[in-house]
């Protein structure tokens, strides 16, 4: 029983090699001069450039976006209502609770800002040319 199971792997291994055999219209060779090398390095680049974007293009919204999408899907579907329920179970209560702490404190601080802030008015409001003189004396 092995054995069968070991030749299958290896006949499964090895018949694709046929079969990209059998599709090869010529065989790659090198080329033999600089002239044959420039030229099929110019007629790569001229089929990549007319080839390639269109190629890209067509793997990024028929392959890639779809999967893409599926998987933000399937995390809306799946993953998210268990975050928020969790969120709104367990974080949200403790923001509330820390913020109702922290706002006399915060209106405590909102007050000396401003207290500050018109004591410093009049000096922003001298014109350039005033601070100029101050920085020379």
């Amino acid at each position: 029983m092995k054995k069968i199971i070991i030749i299958f792997v290896l006949v499964g291994l090895i018949s694709p090699v046929f079969s990209w055999a059998e599709n090869a219209s010529e065989p790659i060779r090198a080329p033999g001069t600089i002239e044959e090398a420039k030229e099929l390095g110019e007629e790569a680049l001229e089929v990549s450039q007319k080839k390639l974007p269109g190629t890209l293009e067509k793997i990024w919204n028929e392959d890639i976006i779809p999967v893409w999408e599926r998987m933000y899907n399937w995390y809306l579907q799946n993953i998210w209502p268990k975050i928020e329920s969790w969120f709104k179970k367990e974080v949200e209560p403790r923001v509330e609770e820390e913020i109702e702490k922290r706002k006399p404190i915060l209106e405590e601080e909102f007050q000396k800002e401003k207290e500050e802030l018109k004591e410093e008015i009049p000096e922003v409001s001298k014109s350039l040319w005033e601070r100029f003189r101050e920085l020379i004396r």
